[in-house]
């Protein structure tokens, strides 16, 4: 796990105002726009740091990735704009201190999972939130503590596997 310092913070904020703008310029349903921003050139630049050499602005890598993908108007549930907020801060964050890609990301947390968690952890460390939500999903990080294997074990015993 990488420390996140100010490079990734500017990304985290960039991204993050994206998803909240997209509740009101996209057309399409907020999961629909998370899977082709997730899947996106910009989100390909952002995780190689490549994104940090433009000056693109929020409303930029909304029509970017309209001119990529399309316009559409598929799908109309949108979440709040402060979960698209948080939901595209924890996206980045995720990929920045993980050494992920976007791909990666969002093939294993889907954005109605992040909705659901919003309000109990909307409030804590971002890194702190990706840990639970990752434990949550039985995906540990690199760093294994000695309890978790301990909880481990005793749940295969009382399994009986």
């Amino acid at each position: 796990m990488i420390k996140i310092d100010r490079d990734g913070l500017l990304l985290c904020e960039l991204q993050a105002k994206a998803f909240e703008l997209s509740v009101t310029l996209q057309n399409t349903s907020s999961e629909i726009f998370v899977r082709r921003f997730m899947n996106s050139k910009v989100a390909k630049d952002m995780d190689n740091l490549s994104f940090l050499q433009t000056n693109l602005q929020p409303k930029d890598m909304l029509e970017r990735v309209d001119e990529e993908y399309g316009e559409s108007n598929y799908g109309s549930k949108k979440f709040a704009a402060n979960e698209m907020y948080w939901i595209g801060y924890i996206y980045r964050y995720y990929a920045y201190t993980y050494g992920k890609s976007s791909q990666q990301i969002y093939k294993t947390l889907k954005p109605k999972e992040l909705r659901d968690v919003y309000l109990p952890y909307h409030t804590m460390d971002p890194a702190q939130a990706i840990d639970r939500i990752l434990e949550s999903k039985g995906i540990y990080s690199n760093v294994v503590c000695e309890e978790t294997v301990q909880y481990e074990v005793f749940k295969r015993v009382r399994q009986g596997k």
